[in-house]
């Protein structure tokens, strides 16, 4: 156990803020499990609505520090080709 006020302090904030990144990260991955699992039933709608959600969600964490940015990128960039995917073609 720290011993020095400064350390005993230090201790407590990264206590908060394990517990902040915690819940943004479990936020996170919820998001993204509701998006892929619209995504496996092709639900093409739903998707694209949980798909601003899930990018705001991604966004905040970057912005928290919860993942690094380029992580952020990579998720975006995956969900949103996997919903362009199963998007209905308007070419009729």
């Amino acid at each position: 156990m720290a011993q020095h006020k400064s350390a005993i302090r230090q201790w407590r904030r990264s206590l908060r803020r394990n517990a902040i990144n915690r819940r943004n990260k479990s936020t996170l991955r919820t998001q993204i499990k509701q998006l892929r699992a619209a995504i496996e039933k092709k639900d093409s709608e739903a998707a694209q609505t949980l798909l601003s959600k899930t990018f705001s969600s991604i966004d905040v964490s970057v912005k928290k520090g919860t993942i690094h940015r380029n992580t952020g990128n990579r998720y975006k960039s995956r969900l949103s080709r996997q919903v362009e995917i199963i998007k209905p073609s308007m070419s009729k």
